[in-house]
């Protein structure tokens, strides 16, 4: 049993930095035809190519809704090639594909008085109310917190995973245009937001920028701009067409960042990542960003878009871990739903 009077925090609880290693790797199964206007289909060869990928060297453990889809799924992820042992299946049934946001947090505690994991289930409105309806995707986290006999509990307030970013040393990077968005929590100020953070993240510092990218309805989700890849260093996306509508964004971001310092009171070390060329469809642009990768055991998977700076990007991430083999994948039509691999995946950590 866990102790209800006490936060997370209180009781030595911590969320591992995506870099530290996995027990698996959470998926929920894209079904959801308007995500993938006219294009749901020809995401699941990229998608099943991300499984295969991670097969390689964790658990990948997928919600679905019922056999038919599970038998579906494992026909895409045969012809894909992944390695069928470390693949599993959960009956889930979930609203949307983006497991980020609504799939479990954990939170892990070596201290022996506890239970080793616990999950976090905060509250999931998807995105401010966009997309109703959302009820399934809201109990995702209880559901496997019954099912794996894990202890759940519940902050109380809406919080989507892909909204912040963790060092593992005790700081959260995030995003105003996101967390203190009136379509998430309109009760509380900036100050509430972030003791939330602290107490049920179990960190010390909140560091915030200003805003997302063009295309991205998550109001700024900072998974699109800005990674941790180590305790002191980010990857940022920088725009250098000064006409593009992300330019002044993402200035604004960069120059944020040069000014933020850590617990130890040291500079964060920025490493500036180009973003792709416009991805433009039915004259929507698309938020595209090479920042949407996916940090597995022994490879980061990222976004590629088809154009001339993706060599460039992989070269730049694959610098930053030297211990991982870094992998591109074409996210040019699972972009269309919004959102790519990052958005998609959800960290299990290894106790």
């Amino acid at each position: 049993m866990i102790d209800n009077t006490k936060t997370p925090k209180e009781l030595g609880y911590r969320f591992p930095a995506e870099w530290e290693e996995h027990e698996a790797t959470w998926l929920s199964w894209p079904h959801k035809e308007e995500s993938w206007p006219d294009k749901l289909q020809e995401i699941y060869p990229y998608y099943s190519e991300f499984i295969k990928i991670l097969s390689q060297d964790e658990f990948v453990r997928i919600n679905v809704k019922d056999e038919e889809m599970r038998k579906f799924a494992m026909d895409c992820i045969m012809q894909a090639g992944a390695n069928l042992e470390n693949v599993e299946f959960y009956f889930n049934e979930t609203n949307d594909a983006w497991c980020r946001d609504h799939g479990p947090a954990f939170l892990v505690n070596k201290n022996g008085e506890e239970p080793q994991k616990i999950i976090l289930d905060w509250g999931f409105n998807a995105w401010g109310g966009k997309y109703p309806p959302f009820e399934l995707d809201d109990v995702i986290p209880t559901k496997i917190g019954k099912e794996f006999d894990i202890p759940v509990i519940y902050p109380g307030i809406i919080m989507e995973g892909g909204s912040v970013e963790f060092n593992g040393k005790g700081t959260i990077l995030t995003s105003k245009s996101c967390l203190l968005n009136k379509n998430r929590n309109p009760h509380l100020s900036q100050e509430e937001v972030e003791q939330y953070l602290k107490d049920f993240y179990c960190v010390e510092q909140i560091l915030w920028v200003e805003d997302g990218i063009i295309g991205d309805d998550t109001d700024g989700h900072v998974d699109d701009t800005i990674r941790f890849v180590n305790e002191n260093t980010v990857l940022t996306v920088v725009e250098d067409n000064v006409e593009d509508d992300n330019y002044e964004i993402l200035q604004t971001n960069l120059k944020q960042l040069k000014e933020m310092r850590l617990l130890d009171g040291s500079s964060l070390n920025i490493i500036e990542l180009p973003m792709p060329d416009p991805v433009i469809w039915e004259d929507q642009r698309l938020p595209a960003s090479y920042a949407n990768f996916y940090i597995a055991n022994k490879s980061v998977i990222v976004p590629t878009y088809r154009c001339d700076k993706d060599e460039v990007a992989l070269e730049i991430i694959q610098k930053c871990f030297p211990e991982r083999k870094v992998v591109g994948i074409d996210s040019t039509d699972i972009i269309w739903g919004l959102g790519s691999f990052h958005c998609l995946s959800q960290q299990e950590p290894l106790v």
